[in-house]
């Protein structure tokens, strides 16, 4: 196996163990990477997005282009529970001013909460008042 994994024409696996291995190694808790667990990791990564490309592109647009496209990665990671941890790595594109569009009015929308929350604390400082001279 080791010959096979060391490189040449019938390769077990497409992407590059150096790679995976640094990627590995990133994590404070690994302190040496056995070659069969690196093998293992990078097949499963590679079936992986293999499922998912497949996946995104029975269940996209991507039969009517004869495409894959980010839209159906990103629609796929949105809609299907099984691939919903990938959500935020791959958010639905927006045009940029759409984005600023949303900011201003979640910005307005705070500023109303806010406004609300003042109202609140005036109406709970005057009721104290009231209760302490009452008493």
């Amino acid at each position: 196996m080791a010959a096979r994994l060391s490189g040449g024409e019938n390769r077990l696996v497409s992407l590059p163990l150096s790679r995976i291995r640094v990627i590995m190694k990133s994590s404070p808790e690994v302190s040496s990477i056995n070659q069969d667990a690196l093998f293992l990791t990078a097949k499963a990564t590679e079936l992986f997005v293999q499922y998912l490309a497949s996946y995104s592109y029975k269940h996209g647009r991507g039969k009517e282009k004869n495409a894959l496209t980010y839209g159906d990665l990103s629609h796929t990671a949105e809609e299907c529970e099984t691939f919903q941890f990938l959500a935020d790595i791959l958010p639905k594109k927006i045009l940029a001013s759409k984005y600023l569009k949303m900011l201003e009015k979640e910005k307005r929308d705070g500023e109303l909460g806010k406004c609300d929350e003042e109202d609140d604390d005036e109406e709970d400082d005057d009721e104290a008042v009231d209760e302490a001279v009452g008493s």
